[in-house]
């Protein structure tokens, strides 16, 4: 497997100096002054790296004692949380399915979770804070939820975290998520279906653990745990040698630590899993762990239509339908998106079969291209694939929540600036 190539910018139709203010703007803007305790960015264009950086801390200097993390400078083989970066690999992995034929993108959900065929909408309950089926009053969806659905989040699911109806608040009640559920990916599935739907599927937009169930329809029709189907089918296959759903002992000196702020604006450890111990429940919505040059073979597996080094994961035409914006009527996340967040709240913006994507640079208010695509993570890591312009960018860092900062848009406008021979004109 050969390493992805690195190359001047000019000979790729870019600046130097320009993508030199990259590194400035990220030095001077966060990680100097404490916002971030890292930062991390690799551009390539047509296939080859055109530029790199890393800067600050993978753990900071005053890391508490005994958490099992060394205080350590941020590293070009440092390994991070990419939490919902996982979600476009789970989707690439039942889009792998669907080209066998054994699944299809309009299949009811029933015909594979026989528990959900009567899963009903949310109308009301009795209860301030549901606790189960017997408080729920509920009326049949519009239209079944379909496999579509779970890959453009239309599904009627959400987050616990979202904080905005009943059927959130029972999710947290009932610790409804995918991490660690002590009945794995199976029990996860069943208990989600105790609760109701907020909306009928394919009606609207909400960020939810649709993924997640993606990731157990992935392992169910493909006989394979979920971990195993995509190392054998995607990680190992693109040389992805770092993703995987823990890390492992020998590799935990090269993990870096997350962090929040806490009063006062001090970085600090956040609390809760490690990701250094295997779990039975995978979270195909969020529980990988990679390194930036990892996902760059990832996006630049995208950018290709489906192949890298003579692998081929999915068909060019597969790819074209998972980068249209399948969102109801066409819309815009703006418009149909019952949560707004960090990743959800731009016009001109749509949602394919795993990812967003412009719809219309005019209305995004960034200087971008028709069809780029992206998604990022929780610790505010993101990637994007630009096809008109032919460029991979991923950026790594550990920091929650990742709607504190801008500095996703704010790197697509520096990186777009540094392109001095479009493909658009």
């Amino acid at each position: 497997m050969s390493a992805i190539a690195t190359t001047s910018p000019a000979s790729q139709g870019m600046s130097a100096e320009r993508l030199a203010r990259i590194d400035r703007f990220l030095r001077e803007r966060y990680v100097g002054p404490g916002k971030l305790p890292s930062a991390q960015i690799i551009v390539a264009r047509h296939g080859q790296i055109v530029h790199q950086s890393v800067m600050g801390h993978a753990v900071l200097p005053n890391e508490p004692e005994g958490n099992g993390f060394s205080p350590r400078a941020m590293s070009d083989d440092t390994i991070v949380r990419i939490y919902s970066m996982t979600k476009p690999i789970t989707s690439v992995a039942f889009m792998m399915l669907v080209e066998q034929g054994l699944v299809a993108l309009e299949d009811p959900v029933h015909h594979h979770i026989p528990s959900w065929k009567d899963l009903g909408v949310y109308v009301g309950s009795g209860a301030s804070i549901p606790g189960g089926a017997a408080g729920w009053v509920t009326r049949a969806p519009d239209a079944p939820m379909r496999m579509i659905d779970l890959l453009r989040h239309t599904s009627g699911l959400t987050y616990g975290f979202q904080m905005r109806s009943m059927v959130d608040a029972a999710y947290r009640k009932d610790k409804i998520e995918p991490f660690d559920h002590p009945g794995g990916l199976e029990g996860f599935v069943e208990q989600l279906g105790t609760v109701p739907l907020e909306f009928s599927p394919g009606t609207a937009f909400n960020y939810s653990v649709s993924t997640d169930v993606l990731g157990y329809l992935v392992q169910k029709i493909s006989g394979q745990p979920l971990a195993e189907y995509l190392q054998q089918h995607i990680l190992g296959p693109l040389g992805m040698v770092d993703t995987s759903f823990h890390v492992p002992e020998d590799k935990v000196d090269r993990q870096a630590q997350c962090y929040a702020l806490a009063n006062g604006g001090k970085l600090v450890p956040l609390p809760g899993r490690t990701f250094r111990e295997p779990t039975h429940s995978p979270s195909g919505g969020g529980g990988l762990v990679g390194t930036a040059a990892d996902y760059l073979r990832f996006c630049e597996m995208l950018r290709r239509g489906g192949e890298l080094d003579g692998v081929r994961l999915l068909s060019p035409k597969t790819l074209w339908l998972m980068r249209q914006n399948h969102l109801p009527g066409g819309a815009d996340l703006a418009d149909v998106s019952k949560s707004l967040f960090s990743e959800a709240t731009y016009h001109g913006i749509g949602f394919g079969l795993g990812f967003a994507m412009t719809t219309d640079v005019a209305r995004t208010g960034i200087a971008g291209s028709m069809g780029e695509y992206w998604w990022g993570g929780a610790a505010s890591t993101a990637f994007w694939v630009d096809p008109v312009e032919q460029i991979s960018v991923v950026f790594m860092t550990q920091f929650m929540p990742s709607s504190l900062y801008p500095v996703r848009r704010e790197l697509r406008t520096l990186v777009n600036a540094a392109v001095v021979d479009s493909l658009a004109n």
